[in-house]
């Protein structure tokens, strides 16, 4: 099979594959799916070298004993980075990634240049309560979900795949409150925030982490001069389970990316 790389790091025998030339792009994808980004990983890779990290338990990097954390997740592709030899790379990640790539850039910041969140809280609270409530039974349909997937053509793609142990330590995650609020705060890569119109993220939490990023604070002046530093986009005719899919995204990552 081409492009098949492991990283043996923490424990944990993670696999990447590497897509294009150029500056180096760490891309995680969403939960549960490691091909969240469907034709967008090429579409990204046009321009830049993209590293497509598949996290613990999806696709192929095998499962440990460890539980599944935003925290342990980040300190990963931060070891992954580092056996890269990458130095500082742009880290870009979707949902579950990127809360992984927020804990990415807390934990570890000497190895984060910029960083694109989509569809990303700093919150618990910052979905909408139906939201937080299927995360919260998630664990528990986790008998009931994970056969269904087995079968399907995910399923097939990633015949190893442990399906019901993946939704019961990916629930065990969801349903953990968290608030990494102060932490945004203090981040002092380069950030891009994406969300789709009708996302599962309240609009109320997207502007709160926009402006805890220094966003949203006054006018940026008739000749721009005073733009905050990081960025915010906003998808439109997108939901949260079709983001990271939407033709625009690799549009809008890459005019941040270029950006002097």
């Amino acid at each position: 099979m081409p492009n098949v790389n492991f990283a043996d790091i923490n424990g944990q025998h993670v696999f990447y594959s590497v897509h294009g030339a150029g500056k180096p792009l760490v891309l995680l994808h969403g939960g549960v799916n490691p091909d969240s980004f469907g034709g967008n990983l090429a579409a990204l890779a046009k321009g830049r070298q993209v590293i497509a990290v598949h996290l613990q338990a999806h696709g192929r990097t095998p499962d440990t004993d460890r539980p599944l954390r935003a925290e342990t997740l980040g300190d990963d592709v931060a070891a992954v980075i580092g056996h890269l030899n990458l130095g500082r790379a742009d880290v870009m990640g979707y949902s579950l990634g990127a809360g992984v790539a927020l804990q990415t850039v807390i934990r570890h910041p000497d190895v984060v240049d910029r960083l694109v969140l989509v569809a990303g809280r700093m919150r618990q609270d910052g979905a909408y309560p139906e939201v937080v409530a299927a995360f919260n039974q998630l664990e528990a349909n986790a008998a009931a979900i994970g056969p269904g997937v087995k079968a399907s053509p995910l399923g097939q793609a990633y015949p190893d795949v442990d399906w019901t142990s993946l939704f019961a330590k990916v629930g065990d995650l969801t349903k953990r409150p968290f608030d990494w609020s102060a932490d945004v705060a203090r981040v002092q890569a380069r950030t891009l925030l994406v969300f789709a119109d009708a996302d599962c993220v309240r609009p109320e939490h997207m502007v709160e982490f926009w402006k805890a990023l220094g966003g949203g604070q006054r006018d940026a002046g008739i000749d721009g001069s005073l733009r905050p530093a990081n960025q915010l986009a906003i998808v439109p005719n997108a939901t949260h389970y079709t983001l990271a899919v939407d033709p625009l995204l690799p549009e809008i990552v890459e005019r941040f990316l270029a950006t002097p």
